[in-house]
């Protein structure tokens, strides 16, 4: 008897080496998925913003301020004015003044936003059957806490280069100079405000975004080969990204401010809060202020979204293996 449970002891050992447990492949799968969507997401956030980054420059000049005597014609002006004057007094280069800073740190920024999205969403439900709105928007918010933390400074330097008649040379004459005349906490002084604006506009980028997917195929499942389908994750992405970026514009706006200030004028908000300085705009320039750059925003955002989502999903379905 003793020799019998001896022999099937030997047996199920062999078996479990040529069969490991499910838990060591799943484990196995779960460090694969997360690499891939670090790649996925990293190859998706360096397209969307080269490729949209002369309309984040027409935004930008429109929401910042002139400095004293220069005609407000790119503040109060349409889009397309916006532009022309660009075009006219810098060229084509200047729609892309800053694009090296955005190239460099939207790779790492958004590698990790993606990865942790996808895990957040994992653990908080937002992968079960139906429209997960909150497990979706709460991961959303949990991601964004860490690509901000890359973001906001690489946002600084970008728009001080964006800005008319910008003082620096390029990326490495604005680090060097913002590091010697004010020190890090410049590159950090927009960052409570931008993750006052960019939290909430996260949680309803993605939960739109996951549900949208769902509402255009009229599914309620959480079969993926279905929702692979490149036209509804562009028009998804595209929806979520426009409603998210206008309902935070004014948010913008003080971001913004305050990442650029010094710059060009030598007006001064003394706090980084975000309702006092949202105040002193409405009461200096009208409540038209908040609301500058929307269209650029929108036009942004739309498109920037929908060639994220796209790229990241295609990307994240081409490299990924799924278990056997």
């Amino acid at each position: 008897d003793r020799a019998y449970r001896m022999h099937q002891m030997e047996d199920r050992t062999t078996a479990n080496l040529h069969n490991p447990e499910p838990s060591t492949s799943a484990s196995a799968y779960e460090r694969q998925s997360f690499v891939v969507h670090m790649i996925a997401g990293a190859t998706a956030g360096i397209t969307e913003h080269v490729a949209m980054y002369p309309v984040d420059t027409i935004k930008t000049r429109m929401q910042a301020l002139s400095h004293p005597g220069q005609r407000l014609a790119i503040q109060h002006g349409s889009v397309i004015q916006a532009l022309r004057a660009v075009l006219r007094r810098e060229g084509v280069a200047g729609l892309y003044r800053g694009v090296g800073a955005v190239a460099w740190g939207a790779g790492p920024a958004h590698a990790l936003h993606f990865a942790i999205y996808e895990r957040a969403k994992e653990v908080f439900g937002g992968n079960k059957k139906g429209y997960q709105w909150l497990p979706t928007a709460a991961a959303g918010a949990t991601a964004t806490i860490v690509n901000d933390g890359i973001m906001v400074p690489v946002d600084v330097i970008k728009q001080r280069l964006q800005v008319a008649h910008s003082p620096y040379k390029g990326v490495g004459d604005c680090i060097g100079k913002v590091l010697r005349q004010e020190g890090v906490g410049a590159l950090y002084r927009s960052y409570r405000t931008t993750l006052f604006m960019t939290i909430p506009f996260t949680a309803m980028h993605f939960s739109v975004y996951e549900g949208a997917k769902k509402w255009l195929l009229h599914i309620d499942t959480s079969d993926e080969a279905a929702e692979d389908r490149l036209s509804v994750q562009l028009i998804a992405g595209g929806l979520a990204g426009g409603a998210a970026a206008a309902v935070t514009t004014p948010l913008d706006v003080v971001k913004t401010r305050l990442q650029t200030e010094g710059v060009h004028s030598p007006k001064r908000y003394g706090t980084t809060a975000v309702l006092p300085v949202l105040r002193r705009i409405i009461q200096e320039e009208g409540w038209s202020a908040i609301w500058r750059g929307l269209k650029p925003r929108v036009l942004f955002s739309c498109p920037a979204a929908a060639v994220s989502w796209g790229t990241y999903e295609s990307v994240k379905a081409l490299l990924q293996e799924k278990p056997e």
